[in-house]
């Protein structure tokens, strides 16, 4: 004859959660025992087992203890909606689990931080919008940085794109020339053109130019984004070059 009632050492043996977890959800008026022995020995009527693994299953759900208090509390139908609702929340953060790995993935081969897709669609902004934020607060002030300002606010994001991608071609052409002296003539021609790419967004003064030279070599995130396009010091490498560059300008106003 099967026993009526259900002790706690019967209950953990049917669904593997632990007497501790038993006494607790007793504690939160979440699963009560149906019964209580004389001896304080809680008692579970078989028909209560199909509560327990509703809660058990909304649990795996990610619902918190006291939503599923409340939950249980609701007819079947109210409860199917809350589950749809959930499996949206569940995809969402299915998808974003999905973009941290491949960040992760790419990370781990190599891929320098700043390129990575980490936190589009995150309260977090984007790594570029940071370090466009960033920028603000170190140029905010200068001339230049206004019309850089104003200049990209009227690009489309396909314009933006092509703009830096042109920019990217210039680095990888001066990573080539990194055996060079970086007062050659064909280094100080990459700088030109890298000028000039660079004036498409903003007037390149020599204290603006000085200024991104120092965070190019001193920056961390771009010493890092620069050493994809070169086993050497590539950030180092553009410093000294842009350096020179600058000290050109300044004798030939001078003179």
């Amino acid at each position: 004859m099967k026993k009526p009632l259900l002790a706690v050492k019967d209950i953990v043996q049917i669904t593997g959660i632990t007497a501790r977890t038993l006494h607790y959800y007793d504690r939160i008026d979440l699963f009560k025992p149906t019964h209580l022995t004389e001896k304080g020995y809680r008692l579970y009527d078989r028909s209560s087992l199909e509560k327990l693994q509703t809660i058990l299953f909304l649990k795996e759900m990610d619902f918190s203890l006291k939503e599923i208090a409340d939950i249980i509390k609701l007819t079947k139908q109210e409860q199917k909606q809350i589950l749809k609702n959930q499996r949206q929340t569940l995809l969402s953060r299915k998808q974003r689990l999905e973009t941290i790995m491949v960040a992760l993935d790419e990370y781990v081969s190599g891929n320098d931080i700043s390129n990575l897709q980490l936190f589009n669609n995150s309260s977090v902004l984007p790594l570029k919008e940071q370090y466009a934020n960033e920028a603000r607060f170190i140029y905010g002030e200068t001339e230049a940085y206004k019309v850089y300002n104003e200049t990209m606010g009227k690009l489309s994001p396909d314009e933006k794109e092509k703009r830096f991608s042109s920019m990217e071609e210039i680095f990888i052409q001066i990573a080539s020339c990194i055996h060079q002296d970086p007062s050659s003539d064909e280094v100080q021609r990459l700088i030109e053109e890298w000028k000039k790419s660079l004036m498409q967004f903003t007037t390149c003064d020599s204290e603006l130019l000085a200024c991104i030279a120092h965070t190019y070599k001193f920056d961390a995130r771009f010493k890092n984004y620069f050493n994809q396009y070169s086993n050497e010091d590539l950030a180092d490498f553009l410093y000294n070059a842009i350096m020179h560059n600058i000290n050109g300008l300044n004798v030939s106003q001078l003179s």
